[in-house]
């Protein structure tokens, strides 16, 4: 994630970034709609050895064919200079090789991270929205089967709905939220609408427990994951917000904090369980998206770069 963000900040003018982050964003939750059906039938008959083979071979494919065709903006035989000042004058992020060898980590630079409340606002958000998405990742699954009491392989058919519906939701925030963008609407509302949209629609996840309809538990699930589609762009606040010699640097904080929830949420939500429970585990999800709202709402505030700290020097 911190190499995609770095990528669509050297491609992409401000008023397109969020539309390019909702695509690739897009692709891990069409993947999952799309395979995980074949994931369950690959499990079935070679066990999770054979699973882990074939998506850590998928994976190691994608590097090689990543490796061979990526090139930056300044290194690409195929833009034209007109084509890098369009994107530099809408805001990207534009380095020579020179000035890229020429930087080295520092600490007092991961310090700068934690000295502005608007980015520890998009990292406590980043944790909450994530949330969801691990909850769908890991226990999602066991959810349908084991507590729902579905076939196996049925579920994985079934399990394929939200994650379309995720999928969705994250296109359909970036578009919009460009396109306010376009339209002069303030960044501001034009990109934490989606996000605190979907953070919201996160809460109908408690509607699974009032229902004992495998359709009706599908559907709030979905509007749940649908909700957190929207709320997936944000990573175009960290471009917004933090000092473009640090984007990388950043993102790395921000993900970090996203991941931090992929160790936190599936423990929690094991230790929550109670029995046949499963309630108190989807609470502490619904838990966690008002956490969200709350951040983006009232510490990260309005979207601009933040000018109380030592970033700004």
């Amino acid at each position: 994630m911190p190499s995609n963000n770095r990528v669509i900040s050297s491609w992409f003018p401000e008023q397109e970034r969020a539309t390019a982050i909702g695509i690739y964003s897009s692709a891990q939750f069409v993947g999952m709609a799309c395979l995980t059906p074949l994931l369950f039938h690959i499990q079935a008959l070679f066990g999770w050895r054979g699973l882990f083979l074939c998506t850590g071979v998928a994976g190691m494919v994608w590097a090689v064919l990543w490796y061979w065709l990526y090139r930056e903006p300044l290194e690409h035989k195929r833009v034209s200079k007109a084509e890098i000042d369009y994107i530099r004058d809408g805001g990207a992020l534009l380095e020579s090789r020179q000035e890229k060898n020429a930087r080295t980590f520092n600490w007092p630079d991961l310090k700068l991270m934690f000295s502005s409340r608007k980015l520890i606002g998009i990292y406590l958000g980043q944790f909450t929205i994530s949330a969801t998405f691990w909850f769908f990742l890991t226990w999602f699954p066991t959810y349908l089967v084991k507590y729902r009491h579905m076939d196996f392989i049925k579920s994985g058919y079934v399990a394929s709905v939200p994650y379309l519906a995720a999928f969705c939701g994250v296109l359909l925030a970036g578009w919009v939220s460009d396109r306010l963008i376009r339209r002069g609407v303030s960044p501001s509302v034009a990109r934490k609408s989606p996000v605190i949209l979907g953070m919201a629609l996160t809460l109908f996840i408690l509607g699974a427990s009032y229902t004992n309809n495998s359709v009706w538990i599908i559907f709030f699930m979905s509007i749940a994951f649908f909700g957190n589609g929207l709320a997936t762009i944000t990573w175009v606040f960290v471009t917004a917000l933090s000092p473009k010699h640090l984007i990388g640097l950043a993102g790395g904080v921000f993900n970090f904090t996203g991941a931090l929830s992929s160790i936190v949420v599936p423990i929690a939500i094991g230790a929550l369980i109670d029995g046949d429970n499963f309630a108190p585990a989807l609470v502490f999800i619904a838990a966690l998206a008002g956490l969200g709202i709350f951040s983006y709402l009232f510490v990260v505030g309005e979207i601009k770069p933040d000018t109380s700290t030592a970033l700004t020097k």
